[in-house]
């Protein structure tokens, strides 16, 4: 028996696994939020009470957290959690567990994906057994990478989501320099993650060129995480903008907000396939991408994907798609704790 999870800093999906035949059919399954809980181990084990375990045995567990795993320690890059293997092995009484980088376990998923799991919006010229790529926009921005070994893809975590962010417009000059009014340092995961968006969206507003709209006020008051009102604002039928619902409407600065992202992300894959050379394709992983299909099928998308000079005409035969399935990350964990 395997249990895996996906350990997110938003909610944190774990599955319970017979074998890797059932990958996609695990015996137990649920979504926790993971904020609620003061540890991993509290979680899980809130999760185990679901579960009759009279006849079962937990063998190994393997965890896709939400930050760098070194020495079998971690901690989540958005929890005030510490994660040690040697310590949940013995809280959990499981005989063997890892943790193992969110985005590792993704990129572990990538080549078990089917066309169904996919939303293309780039064919390219995918290069034979050519490097890929994954970026991740979720509440973080993560970032990994997969290289063929002459047998099969070796997985390579990373941080590249915390690296500085590059501007590459008049907006984006503006957006860098007023968040380095207020913080030290400026990542691309603080303008292109949830925890991101609504950075954008301060900025935007502060320019004053939208209104803000009273309901869209109030709906942003009473939230703790901006980022779902925002991106449900910017997904709206536009005919909603004068005469909202009371679960709101469209909003022109939303729009505006969820584009600039776009563009942003955009402009970042296409530095992530320059940085490892991926010829094989890129993934947009992470829970934002498929929330916001129209902005990236929108043409803008790709063309700022592939403006990088010199090279665009390469970046014109990558591969980009977007992962649809939101279980990747579990099943890439699983599939690890099966291979081992």
């Amino acid at each position: 028996m395997l249990l895996a999870g996906d350990i997110g800093g938003t909610k944190t999906n774990l599955a319970l696994y017979a074998s890797k035949e059932d990958i996609r059919t695990p015996l137990r399954e649920a979504t926790l939020p993971s904020a609620q809980y003061a540890t991993l181990a509290a979680l899980v084990n809130d999760f185990l009470k679901q579960i009759d375990l009279s006849n079962v045995t937990i063998d190994r567990a393997v965890f896709g957290v939400a930050g760098p795993v070194v020495a079998g320690k971690a901690k989540i890059t958005n929890l005030p959690w510490k994660m040690e293997e040697k310590q949940l092995q013995q809280t959990l009484n499981i005989p063997s567990v890892t943790l193992l980088n969110d985005l590792a376990a993704m990129a572990t998923a990538i080549p078990l994906l089917r066309s169904s799991d996919l939303h293309t919006l780039n064919a390219g010229k995918p290069a034979t057994h050519g490097t890929l790529a994954v970026v991740a926009p979720g509440t973080g921005l993560g970032e990994a990478i997969l290289t063929w070994d002459g047998a099969h893809y070796r997985v390579h975590p990373s941080e590249g989501g915390h690296v500085d962010f590059a501007p590459t417009n008049a907006f984006e000059v503006g957006l860098l320099v007023y968040l380095l009014e207020r913080m030290s340092h400026v990542s691309y995961e603080h303008v292109c993650s949830g925890i991101g968006l609504p950075n954008i969206y301060a900025y935007i507003k502060a320019s004053g060129v939208f209104e803000e709209p009273q309901w869209l006020a109030d709906k942003l008051a009473q939230v703790k995480d901006m980022t779902p009102v925002i991106v449900r604002a910017a997904m709206a039928p536009r005919e909603t903008e004068t005469a909202p619902t009371e679960e709101g409407g469209y909003a022109a600065i939303c729009g505006a907000t969820v584009k600039a992202f776009a563009s942003i992300l955009g402009a970042e894959t296409g530095n992530m396939v320059l940085k490892v050379l991926a010829t094989g394709g890129v993934y947009l992983g992470g829970g934002l991408p498929p929330r916001i299909l129209p902005f990236l099928e929108d043409q803008e998308f790709i063309r700022i994907f592939q403006s990088k000079g010199r090279f665009s005409e390469m970046l014109a035969d990558v591969p980009v798609h977007v992962i649809l399935n939101n279980k990747v990350a579990l099943i890439g964990a699983a599939s690890f704790g099966f291979d081992q």
